[in-house]
């Protein structure tokens, strides 16, 4: 079980000169676990993005060339910084030394975001399911926060599974702090918190919900506990983020259910983002 650290965020507001290509300056860092942290960083004048896209972020390697990884910008597309949430592996070649950043520091970020997991990907629909695991919460968090989610669609469902407790605090944090924003209530209208459900697991510490996602939706439980009807394609529409192997199971659960991937192209009943920083970054 990983413990708790301190969770009060570091927080820096001046930015020095700029020394690294594509430059942005560190201005928060929180960590979660031992395994898992936060952190915000300035956000280009020129970076326009669309709620749940990434970008990629790194620093410089021990060859003196810039390291980049793909990133999910955990930030809604009208926030003022970036937020990031990344896994930390002692011998990532990049969350190896991510992970030792403080407010002040620099990481390069190229200004070019892209994705699948965007609202504009998804035919029209009634509910609105995102699937994650770990850190693959980290588009959702930014979809979460965006008004023309709750716009589109009736319910949001975020299914999020963990091995550990700890593990989803940050869920836990993200989903209690926009029920509770003022300013979020006023883009958002008065209501929108009701139209959110949270429903983490976790799949090796004991929980008041266990199960991994795959299981809970085959099994129906999940549809059980929140008292609603089965995924179909005409109601239901689903965003995937996790390692390779879950993304390869949600494929064939979600088209089990009749529903079909879609592209930014060709916009369907689910899509998966196939860029998730994954163990060994």
């Amino acid at each position: 079980m990983n413990e708790m650290t301190d969770q009060r965020p570091v927080t820096q507001t001046a930015a020095k000169p700029a020394t690294l290509p594509d430059a942005q300056t560190v201005t928060e860092v929180k960590h979660w676990t031992d395994r898992l942290f936060s952190f915000r960083v300035t956000r280009p004048a020129s970076l326009r993005f669309r709620s749940g896209e990434f970008v990629m972020i790194g620093l410089l390697g021990d060859n003196g060339k810039p390291l980049l990884r793909a990133y999910s910008i955990a930030s809604p597309a009208w926030d003022d910084e970036l937020e990031f949430y990344s896994i930390k592996v002692p011998d990532g070649p990049l969350t190896s030394k991510l992970q030792h950043i403080q407010p002040g520091d620099e990481i390069i970020l190229r200004p070019k975001p892209v994705g699948t997991l965007v609202l504009d990907a998804l035919l029209p629909g009634q509910r609105l399911w995102f699937f994650a695991t770990g850190t693959g919460i980290a588009p959702f968090a930014s979809l979460m926060r965006d008004p023309d989610t709750y716009a589109r669609y009736d319910q949001i469902v975020m299914m999020h599974t963990c091995r550990d407790v700890a593990e989803l605090e940050y869920g836990h944090q993200l989903v209690d702090s926009i029920r509770q924003d003022e300013m979020l209530a006023e883009l958002m209208g008065e209501g929108f918190a009701d139209k959110l459900i949270y429903y983490p697991t976790t799949t090796r510490e004991d929980s008041d919900t266990m199960g991994r996602i795959t299981d809970n939706l085959v099994s129906g439980k999940v549809f059980a506990d929140l008292g609603i009807p089965p995924l179909s394609p005409e109601t239901d529409r689903g965003m995937v983020c996790g390692s390779l192997a879950f993304n390869t199971d949600m494929k064939t659960v979600l088209e089990g259910f009749g529903l079909e991937e879609g592209a930014n192209s060709d916009p369907r009943h689910y899509v998966v983002e196939k860029a998730f920083v994954g163990d060994g970054v």
